[in-house]
């Protein structure tokens, strides 16, 4: 029964956390019997239980419970199969989907070695528009996972072909992670690159991809400042930060602090 396997997928992370803190009793209990049966869900026929098992999948990540030779062998080559050209639709934008959102967990050298070229690829899959919507509004986050080379290097020109999609939707998606994208890179790409590219946007003719850049224009003008100088970071949660200079703090010392967040669009991307 697909409700059994369903309830079995949520009761895999707070087993797999209390094997881990019995480590000692149960050694190789996780990876031995648990492991494998997350992975097998990932490809179940029964789309719910293949949701339960992406989730439970991603709280395993996040509570940092999976070998890395787990993530490399047995994780990424079922979600490189299931986002293949020849893939079923429907577990292809799954795939996809899961691709975006595990990338922050992993090193830096597996997700470039490993699911970057496949999400390049789908950056320009011509048949499903939904997948390419996924790789637009994730954009910003797959652009931190690898770092400044290998955006520039690969991801750039596959942002281009995205901000001027025929679907209007991939160009506000676009536009709503403009400042992520250009925080990633160097100044010298973000003048002659990304303004030209966001001007474009910002005049582009659906009002909705215009409203999304004027929103993001702000945002992205604080990336050309210098951080040393105005205090601007970005934090984790994909938030700009504001941090107060250091004179400002001491002479200030008895007064609250007065630091500022700005949400970044490409934070509530979904």
């Amino acid at each position: 029964e697909p409700t059994v396997r369903t309830e079995l997928m949520e009761q895999i992370p707070p087993i797999a956390i209390f094997l881990q803190e019995s480590r000692p009793k149960f050694p190789t209990a996780f990876f031995e019997y648990l492991m494998p049966i997350v992975v097998r869900y990932l490809t179940d026929v029964n789309n719910q239980v293949r949701k339960a098992g992406q989730e439970a999948l991603l709280i395993l990540l996040e509570q940092d419970l999976v070998a890395q030779s787990d993530i490399e062998n047995k994780v990424c080559p079922i979600l490189l199969d299931l986002s293949a050209p020849d893939s079923d639709d429907e577990y292809k934008v799954e795939a996809v989907n899961i691709i975006c959102k595990m990338a922050s967990m992993l090193s830096r050298a597996t997700v470039e070695h490993m699911l970057l070229p496949r999400f390049c690829e789908l950056c320009s899959d011509g048949k499903l528009f939904q997948v390419r919507k996924i790789c637009a509004a994730n954009f910003g986050d797959i652009c931190n996972a690898v770092g400044q080379e290998a955006t520039e290097r690969l991801l750039i020109p596959k942002f281009f072909e995205l901000c001027s999609d025929s679907v209007w939707g991939m160009r506000k998606a676009c536009a709503e992670c403009f400042m992520a994208v250009s925080y990633t890179t160097s100044p010298e790409v973000r003048r002659s690159k990304l303004s030209p590219l966001f001007i474009s946007l910002i005049s582009d003719t659906c009002r909705w991809v215009r409203q999304a850049a004027f929103q993001s224009l702000g945002p992205f003008i604080s990336t050309f400042a210098n951080p040393s100088s105005a205090g601007l970071y970005i934090r984790e949660d994909g938030t700009l930060s504001i941090r107060p200079a250091a004179q400002d703090v001491n002479a200030n010392s008895c007064q609250p602090s007065n630091n500022i967040t700005v949400t970044s669009s490409s934070a509530n991307a979904v």
